[in-house]
């Protein structure tokens, strides 16, 4: 299911899983550490970590569950997710404006949040997480541009080829709020209209 231009970027405060279960990177607010999942990178911990439920969803740390981040998403790309996250958790830390969003999106782009990776890559729920996992990259990446491939490979899981029309879509909704801008050897163009491969970069609302 799609949604209009004007909720499609929307991010939510709920964190799309029910009763005592908490985005795993929510430990990094109380300063939980120890070989989990988006945790790793920034602490150097292996492939050791806490013990995990049975369908490998979350984590079980003091005996309660936390999601864990989607396990599909290439390590490049979940580096840079996390890198982006440290960041905004140290920019809220220092009080700067639109950090606590920032750590949204991070999270809700590693499927801590929001949409359920597990369940089907549908509905509004993964529009957001389309959209954040967009704003999140462009923000690590600072100068540098990313492709809508990078989005897609990174919410998409195996069929994220599937996933480029749904990716386009939200771009342009992005696009008409002035959050990303599209280029085309280094031109905006409206990525509607472009044919061939283009390029998205920050734009002046993000």
């Amino acid at each position: 299911m799609s949604v209009d231009s004007s909720s499609a970027a929307q991010i939510s405060s709920r964190s799309g899983v029910p009763g005592p279960v908490k985005p795993l990177v929510d430990l990094i607010m109380v300063g939980l550490t120890g070989g989990m999942t988006s945790d790793d990178s920034a602490n150097g911990s292996g492939a050791s970590g806490p013990e995990r439920t049975p369908d490998a969803h979350h984590v079980v740390i003091n005996g309660r569950r936390w999601r864990a981040t989607d396990p599909s998403i290439p390590e490049t790309f979940r580096q840079e997710l996390v890198n982006e996250l440290m960041a905004a958790r140290r920019a809220v830390k220092a009080h700067e404006p639109d950090a606590r969003r920032r750590v949204q999106d991070a999270k809700t782009a590693l499927g801590e949040r929001g949409a359920l990776w597990w369940e089907d890559r549908t509905g509004d729920d993964f529009d957001e997480r389309i959209a954040a996992a967009m704003r999140a990259l462009i923000r690590k990446r600072g100068e540098s541009s990313i492709c809508p491939s990078d989005v897609a490979r990174t919410v998409g899981g195996d069929s994220w080829r599937s996933t480029m029309s749904d990716v386009r879509r939200i771009a342009a909704a992005l696009a008409e709020r002035d959050e990303i801008v599209v280029t085309q050897k280094g031109e905006k163009v409206s990525i509607d209209d472009a044919r061939g491969p283009v390029r998205m970069i920050r734009g002046p609302n993000l």
